[in-house]
């Protein structure tokens, strides 16, 4: 009981406690543990905001800071639908929206198929979303979806063939949200429509001025850097883009773009980068284990800033494309992400890109069909050869069982 042991502390001493000692001595520790956790763990989200009857829909929701974003919207009764790559029968995809459905106690989250390494994938499901009549209700598009290839990693290409980082890092954001921008600018003018982008302090380091005319666009250098800054400029062309557009009613633009840092997560791709591609890396981390567990934040505290800008009221009005870190408004460390020569070049260059790719990949799936159609055929011709060289052996057959009874009978 506490009374015994804290007499015993009096009038005994210290020593007589078991464990007394050790625990003393940890516990210095294992405060300083505690206040390093607190620090590293960064801002919480204050905001508040009713998200019933909401339409968000999220890239990259099923794991690492998406995931956890998808699950405390879905907590507040936003109907979520989430872009994964796996196909709506797949057996993790089925029980992952089972169970955040059991866990949020909202029956109105949905999967779409939309592969963001394939830019036929992407056309495929936006253009079905925008030619919905009347247009469907859209509030919110968190852009969550992340790769990054470690330093001795396997460059897989996308299946246009482009940079990884390049493709699925920026050029699918940049494909999907063109294809959906009608979508966005036929809300009505009272509803509050917020697209969200996420980056990374990293971006910092980028280089526009490299980028090349090519499947590998970025630079040898600086690659995740690069496409995070470039997803950064698209965010302020695309704001311009929307505060741009006349609406019918003459209303103004009510769509803001927010840019969110999230700071450094364990996520997936953290993991990735910190392993570096290797065994030897991954046993690396798993011996510093306790240190990013100290220093890095977990994914639902990753997801503030996010949480923050999909909530914040203050957010909803004024001018679009903020930057938030830490769940606060900062500025831009880089000038050229404001910069309009920059934001242009920057869309032209990727709508040519876009359009080669996709002309190319017409062309390769034209290819493909026609290979398809020669081959059905053959083997529909080998199968009728097949049966009319049978057919002859199955007479003779026939012809000489009748013989042979015939000659049964004789005898």
């Amino acid at each position: 009981m506490p009374i015994p042991l804290f007499a015993d502390v009096v009038f005994k001493g210290v020593d007589a406690v078991p464990f007394a000692v050790p625990m003393l001595k940890a516990l210095p520790w294992v405060f300083l543990t505690w206040v390093l956790k607190w620090y590293f763990g960064g801002a919480s989200n204050t905001s508040e905001r009713l998200m019933h009857s909401k339409v968000v829909m999220i890239t990259g929701g099923t794991s690492g800071i998406g995931a956890a974003v998808a699950h405390h919207l879905a907590t507040r009764g936003a109907q979520i639908i989430l872009l994964t790559h796996h196909a709506q029968s797949d057996p993790f995809l089925v029980d992952y929206v089972d169970d955040l459905r059991s866990s949020t106690n909202n029956e109105l989250i949905y999967a779409e198929q939309v592969d963001l390494s394939s830019l036929q994938s992407i056309r495929l499901f936006a253009t079905k979303w925008v030619d919905n009549a009347p247009p469907r209700r859209l509030d919110m598009v968190i852009l969550c979806a992340d790769t990054l290839t470690p330093r001795y990693g396997i460059t897989a290409r996308t299946q246009d063939g482009v940079e990884p980082m390049w493709g699925i890092n920026y050029l699918a954001n940049f494909h999907l949200l063109s294809i959906l921008s009608p979508a966005v600018r036929a809300q009505p003018p009272d509803r509050d429509v917020r697209i969200l982008f996420a980056t990374c302090s990293s971006y910092i380091g980028g280089d526009l001025k490299q980028l090349k005319d090519d499947r590998d666009p970025l630079p040898p250098r600086r690659r995740y850097e690069t496409s995070k800054l470039a997803s950064m400029v698209f965010a302020q062309a695309f704001q311009k883009h929307l505060d741009g557009f006349q609406r019918p009613d003459k209303q103004p633009g009510n769509a803001r773009v927010i840019v969110v840092d999230p700071g450094y997560t364990r996520t997936p791709g953290m993991r990735r980068w910190l392993t570096m591609g290797s065994l030897w890396g991954l046993l690396l981390y798993l011996f510093m284990w306790p240190f990013w567990w100290v220093v890095l934040k977990p994914p639902m505290q990753g997801a503030q800033g996010f949480l923050r800008a999909a909530m914040e009221a203050e957010l909803g009005r004024g001018v679009g494309g903020r930057f938030l870190r830490e769940c606060k408004e900062v500025e831009y460390q880089k000038k050229e992400i404001k910069d309009s020569e920059i934001q242009k070049m920057l869309w032209a260059f990727s709508e040519k890109q876009i359009e080669a790719l996709e002309k190319e990949g017409a062309v390769k799936r034209a290819l493909a069909k026609k290979g398809n159609e020669r081959l059905e055929k053959e083997r529909t011709a080998n199968a009728a050869r097949d049966s009319t060289e049978k057919s002859p052996n199955a007479q003779s057959k026939a012809a000489k069982s009748i013989r042979s009874r015939r000659s049964r009978k004789a005898g």
